[in-house]
């Protein structure tokens, strides 16, 4: 790792002519870490670690096209005068919200030909897709995007970051809002919340973890995202604040409706078993 003039190298490190960012590292260590947890998790609520791994191998790089598609989408101006540039991740631009879509539309799609709840598989990965997004978020850093607006260093200094972390939003001798950061921190709290108040008896019927999840993150990406400088816009907001909106929305009347139209819903740590009542 380079730390000359207090910017970290973006490459971790190379295999012949194959140079590896840490940005994939980050995110690779990011989803086997979801993935062992997701495991784990499942073996209490009777979901066999066999369904978790051949999901991840679907869903990974279908989320990845997915991420892609949804960044070339709205920044179609640009692409359209280089179709080539499409293909060239490498130089950056993925959306989280387009691999969370692809994701979703291939577990929707798995669990049917697994003839498994798809609410339960979704409450089981939601703490840990969280975590993963938040460490994720640290690529971003390495690699000086996501940011916020122009800063100077006294405010930076005033949030009492580390010293590494200053520097690093320091790009070509100007300051900007470490929005990778508060991202990345409202991402862990949730999934630190989502871990204490899980296994709690009587608290969250199937599919209500997942929607609190989803509330979670659009509340606070929409205002996150507001801080931003890099994002795709649409209209008068982001397009990540619109589907934030949309999201929130959605998740609430969802959790409302469930829980009062839908009272036999089983409770979310019955697991991968069918009934109606109490948890006994």
């Amino acid at each position: 790792m380079n730390f000359s003039l207090g910017v970290i190298d973006p490459i971790a490190f190379s295999l012949g002519g194959l140079q590896v960012h840490w940005y994939g590292v980050i995110i690779g260590c990011a989803v086997l870490l979801a993935l062992y947890l997701a495991v784990s998790e499942g073996k209490k609520r009777q979901v066999p670690a066999d369904d978790f791994y051949d999901y991840i191998l679907w869903a990974l790089p279908l989320a990845l096209i997915s991420a892609r598609a949804y960044y070339v989408i709205f920044q179609w101006q640009y692409y359209q005068n280089d179709l080539s540039e499409i293909y060239r991740i490498w130089d950056g631009g993925i959306a989280i919200y387009g691999g969370l879509l692809g994701a979703l539309l291939v577990l929707v799609i798995f669990c049917r030909k697994k003839q498994l709840s798809a609410w339960l598989f979704l409450d089981i990965i939601s703490p840990t897709v969280i975590l993963a997004q938040g460490i994720g978020r640290w690529g971003n850093f390495i690699n000086q995007e996501a940011h916020g607006e122009v800063v100077s260093h006294a405010f930076l200094t005033s949030l009492h970051l580390p010293g590494f972390i200053i520097e690093q939003m320091n790009i070509n001798g100007i300051y900007y809002q470490p929005t990778f950061l508060y991202e990345s921190v409202w991402d862990i709290l949730g999934f630190v919340i989502l871990m204490l108040l899980r296994h709690r008896k009587h608290l969250f019927k199937r599919g209500e973890i997942f929607l609190t999840y989803v509330a979670w993150y659009s509340f606070g990406r929409f205002f996150i995202e507001g801080m931003r400088t890099d994002s795709l816009m649409l209209g008068a907001l982001r397009v990540s604040q619109w589907l934030s909106v949309i999201l929130f929305i959605g998740a609430i009347i969802l959790l409302a409706y469930r829980r009062y139209y839908r009272p036999n819903e089983p409770w979310y740590l019955a697991g991968n078993v069918e009934y109606e009542g109490e948890l006994k």
